[in-house]
């Protein structure tokens, strides 16, 4: 019996759900995260379903493209301690940790809007880089991969940057506590890999 990849499975969902979400206003309208349909309507699902939809297919591209890229990885990782469906149970977890933060904010707050997975593809990207810190990202449209760490460090900084700039339309914080909750959750499976992170920093091999 062939095994189903629920990494592929969560990246074909959220594809199918954004596409139908494109061309159904009224859909969008129900998934997305408003805060007080949430606080006033007890609609807590959309906690969870904002992750499955997204403003454009550049959006939704880069995120599932992130997510296939290292997603697959994580996915064999934690599997071992808590099986493919625990592997899932983290993702769906990643999304709702990564946007409480944001609910709590504009709870009361008629005008916000937030959709998409970048939190939860954050939680499981830094996931990836605590296990191999060295191995190359690629940033943007530059053809050159960085190390992962570095990479993380970029895109901290960046983050905490762009949070309190504002301005652009993207939930910088939703990616920090993807990011945050991804390394907390492996260490907590896997409590040696802060150790084993720290080692394979010690010795450099990219490239």
């Amino acid at each position: 019996m062939m095994d189903i990849s629920m990494n592929l499975v969560i990246v074909g969902v959220t594809c199918l759900v954004s596409w139908l979400a494109f061309n159904n206003p009224r859909l969008a309208e129900r998934l997305i995260l408003w805060p007080p349909a949430i606080d006033r309507g007890k609609q807590y699902d959309r906690l969870v379903t904002h992750g499955f939809i997204h403003a454009d297919w550049m959006h939704l591209l880069f995120n599932m493209v992130t997510l296939w890229s290292f997603g697959g990885v994580m996915e064999r990782f934690y599997t071992q301690y808590i099986g493919a469906i625990g592997y899932v149970a983290f993702y769906l977890s990643a999304i709702v940790v990564a946007i409480l933060p944001t609910y709590m904010r504009h709870r009361h707050d008629p005008s916000y809007r937030s959709l998409g997975a970048s939190g939860a593809v954050s939680a499981v990207l830094f996931a990836y880089i605590l296990l191999d810190p060295w191995s190359g990202i690629y940033l943007f449209l530059i053809p050159i991969p960085i190390p992962a760490f570095l990479f993380a460090a970029l895109y901290v900084g960046y983050s905490i940057w762009m949070d309190k700039r504002g301005g652009d339309n993207v939930n910088h914080s939703a990616h920090l506590y993807g990011a945050a909750y991804g390394l907390m959750f492996t260490l907590i499976m896997e409590p040696r890999a802060a150790a084993v992170f720290v080692q394979k920093l010690a010795n450099p091999t990219f490239g």
